[in-house]
């Protein structure tokens, strides 16, 4: 038999759905503004955390620049940036790591777990709080490249399609960081992370061309997320970089969507689950 809901029922149903988002929103703000205040109460770490990637920059466009060849006779640094944009997105999975891990192993997610509050809140305010601190961080990358002699190319809609594509890596690789984190409940586990951050850089195309390295290791370094993104930004600042006539060259701004996308999609879930069962 056909069950028929009364309308005041829909709406109140509605209604309660509304409250719990508003809920949710505002209990995440309020983990926001935590992580924020402690972020002002140890600068000399987050001020280090958007210094590390110049120097990374410095090291590499001052030392190796010149002994490196960059295609059509450009200049490395515009040829490098694109790649340590990516790459800076991708060192900042270490300090989601030791953040979310420090407050498992202290108790203080059990504490926020105890509370009246939505259970997404902890780490979607630990996702918003990161988020605003690798924009800050992109954007003292974007500063540091301009006065090495960086530029973009071409209008202002491809300049920001680009940093929208960085962001959305980072957004990606935040949901892992919060998962290895939830997982391990120890910081001293990020020298996991480190072996793995490392080798993800080098493995790609931001400082070599992966022509140069053997048939089945350049496979793997185009088809990289760290590579696709690159390769998306090199295209989308119009900088110079290695397009080699593959599928995957010839779609990287597809591919810089798709992959993050699909890791999201992958590590949220996880990350929602490892959360509820903390402790059990």
């Amino acid at each position: 038999m056909k069950t028929i809901i009364p309308i005041q029922d829909k709406n109140l149903h509605a209604g309660s759905n509304l409250a719990r988002v508003t809920w949710a929103i505002a209990d995440a703000w309020t983990i926001t503004r935590r992580d924020l205040l402690h972020w002002q109460l140890q600068p000399g770490s987050v001020i280090m955390g958007w210094l590390f990637p110049v120097m990374i920059v410095l090291m590499f466009g001052l030392f190796f620049g010149g002994a490196i060849k960059v295609p059509q006779n450009g200049s490395y640094f515009e040829f490098l940036m694109p790649g340590m944009f990516a790459t800076s997105m991708l060192f900042n999975l270490e300090n989601t790591f030791i953040a979310v891990a420090t407050d498992a192993s202290r108790g203080v997610t059990d504490r926020f777990r105890s509370m009246p509050m939505s259970v997404s809140a902890v780490v979607l305010g630990r996702c918003i709080a990161d988020m605003l601190n690798s924009l800050v961080g992109l954007f003292v990358m974007v500063i540091a490249g301009l006065l090495l002699g960086w530029r973009w190319h071409t209008g202002l809609n491809a300049m920001l399609a680009a940093i929208g594509l960085l962001l959305l890596m980072r957004f990606a690789l935040l949901w892992v960081g919060i998962f290895l984190a939830l997982v391990s409940k120890k910081p001293q586990a990020v020298a996991s992370i480190q072996i793995l951050v490392w080798p993800v850089s080098f493995l790609s195309n931001v400082f070599i061309d992966p022509a140069t390295m053997p048939a089945w290791l350049g496979f793997i370094a185009a088809w990289n997320p760290l590579s696709i993104t690159t390769s998306a930004s090199r295209q989308l600042f119009l900088n110079p970089g290695w397009q080699a006539n593959t599928w995957i060259s010839e779609n990287a701004v597809m591919m810089a969507v798709f992959w993050p996308v699909l890791v999201a999609a992958i590590f949220i879930p996880l990350c929602v689950r490892a959360y509820r069962r903390l402790n059990q």
